[in-house]
């Protein structure tokens, strides 16, 4: 028997008919869009092989990540090496790390000899050494790998920054530093250095 949806409570008016299950397949647009996707990942993937198309993925090597070398007879910029090489340790305003690393802003190793200052940078120091006072005990390591313009770029930045105002450093000076100096380990302490300086 119907009953007039009229006739019956307010409550009973607001309730809507009771929910059925039926069959509902995904609809064919979101069907196509999920294939579609697929597809490109796996022909992404598949011509982005070696054997595919270089525009698809990245194809640097090694060497092309590696930083540039400066050709023969260009400018070094002395203040990105010692950026790169040195200050962590003596940090960016030359100052150093008190106790641990020792200054380079006013020291006598980097305004004195010249040709000392490039045997640290070539050999690298291990054992103490005293600065602007200071003793300081620790590992320099040796920078042999670099070349004689970048160490000469390092040395004379260093020279000519903070308060040290001494002459820059030439090229040839590490190479001649290189062929007679034959250490195979760093330096011991500032008494060889001094040695060094002595000439003896």
């Amino acid at each position: 028997m119907l009953t007039d949806p009229q006739a019956l409570p307010r409550a009973q008016q607001r309730e809507h008919e009771e929910p059925s299950e039926t069959i509902r397949p995904i609809p064919a647009v979101a069907a196509l869009l999920t294939l579609m996707a697929v597809l490109f990942g796996a022909g992404y993937i598949l011509f982005s092989e070696p054997f595919g198309n270089a525009e698809f993925g990245d194809r640097r090597t090694l060497a092309d990540l590696a930083p540039a070398v400066a050709a023969a007879g260009a400018a070094v910029d002395g203040k990105a090496l010692y950026a790169a090489q040195c200050a962590a340790c003596h940090q960016p305003t030359g100052k150093g790390v008190t106790g641990v690393f020792p200054p380079l802003d006013g020291s006598e190793w980097v305004a004195g000899d010249s040709r000392v200052l490039a045997n640290i940078l070539l050999h690298g120091i291990d054992g103490e050494i005293e600065v602007l006072g200071t003793t300081y005990k620790g590992a320099m390591p040796s920078f042999q790998r670099l070349s004689d313009g970048e160490l000469a770029a390092i040395a004379s930045w260093l020279r000519s920054q903070w308060s040290n105002r001494a002459e820059p450093v030439d090229a040839s000076l590490f190479a001649q530093e290189r062929a007679a100096q034959r250490r195979t380990a760093p330096f011991e302490n500032g008494g060889q250095l001094k040695a060094l300086a002595a000439g003896t």
